[in-house]
């Protein structure tokens, strides 16, 4: 059962290194101050499903259309990001939308399978901190350089 949280671990520090590291040590500009909260929005929305709705053939397929739509909309600042960031970072990113369905999927099974309902219940407390500290940080304390 263990191996269905790896790869949150692995997720959750390459997101903190993005963070911490690389959106500091640039600043973010307009865009990705209002960019990043929405891409983290659409992670929030397939959590709360999971802990919202039964597990149904319906339900699992809604779900599988709420991850495609969040793996598709991460994507949408590569092609300024190719610009703006250097090499590290852009590989970081490419580790980050790996792992981003990988998530989604191991999620899927720990909600169909009923492993974790308590850490299904966690994930939105936690993805939701860390939108309110995205829209708290970057609009008033880490303004863009």
């Amino acid at each position: 059962m263990l191996f269905y949280f790896i790869p949150f671990l692995f997720q959750g520090a390459a997101m903190i290194f993005d963070e911490f590291y690389f959106h500091r040590q640039r600043g973010l500009p307009l865009w990705e101050r209002i960019g990043h909260p929405l891409d983290t929005l659409t992670v929030l929305a397939c959590y709360l499903f999971l802990v919202f709705c039964p597990v149904s053939i319906t339900n699992i397929n809604i779900y599988i259309g709420l991850c495609a739509f969040s793996c598709l909309f991460i994507t949408k600042d590569e092609f300024i990001h190719t610009e703006k960031c250097d090499a590290k970072e852009n590989w970081l990113h490419s580790v980050l939308f790996i792992l981003h369905p990988i998530t989604f999927m191991s999620a899927g099974f720990i909600w169909a399978w009923g492993l974790s309902p308590t850490f299904l219940l966690v994930q939105p407390f936690v993805i939701a901190a860390f939108l309110l500290y995205q829209i708290i940080y970057w609009s008033f304390i880490g303004k863009s350089k």
